[in-house]
């Protein structure tokens, strides 16, 4: 088992990968390889001139396997909660299962609703930290937004359900905040 399942592998799923693994906490993205990205090419994304988006999914994923994440290729058709967390099955039968879920499938809810996420009209409702109303699982991304569908917007949800995550298990706020080695 490991602590992180998240269920995606757009920017919302690989940025709360990133903090997650990056801070020590074993984590594993189950992605379809679906994301919008593949149609995108990024202008608007902070601190990128341009970049197409397979190439942007590319670089992520390399950059979340440094930190030590595990990728599994797969698509999730049922998620639940199980007696130490949750469990994610695949179209293919594969199980993976982890203290803490993130959900990370842009406009697709469907997750989301097996679980029993409340939702508030057509998207799922969370909290500015994107935990849903079911404890430990959260929901980040196009899934809790009407139309604010930005690869920008996603990574900082990810951002967010990590962050919040990392508290939990430190038991006080965490900060993830990188200074160079001589900074005082």
């Amino acid at each position: 088992m490991t602590n992180v399942l998240v269920i995606g592998g757009g920017p919302a799923g690989l940025s709360a990968a990133l903090f997650t693994a990056k801070n020590d906490l074993e984590t594993t993205v189950v992605d379809a390889d679906g994301t919008w990205m593949h149609k995108a090419h990024l202008f608007n994304y902070l601190g990128i001139e341009s970049e197409d988006g397979t190439a942007f999914v590319e670089d992520a994923r390399a950059q979340v396997e440094g930190f030590g994440a595990t990728l599994e290729e797969g698509t999730v058709e049922n998620v639940e909660e199980a007696a130490d967390g949750f469990r994610a099955t695949t179209e293919a039968g594969e199980e993976y299962e982890g203290d803490y879920l993130v959900l990370a499938t842009g406009a697709k809810r469907g997750l989301a609703e097996q679980l029993g996420c409340a939702f508030d009209d057509e998207v799922v409702d969370a909290t500015l930290q994107m935990q849903t109303s079911v404890d430990d699982a959260y929901a980040t991304g196009a899934m809790v937004r009407a139309e604010e569908w930005q690869a920008i917007i996603a990574a900082g949800d990810g951002a967010a359900a990590a962050l919040s995550i990392l508290s939990k298990e430190k038991g006080e706020h965490f900060h993830d905040f990188d200074v160079p080695a001589d900074a005082e």
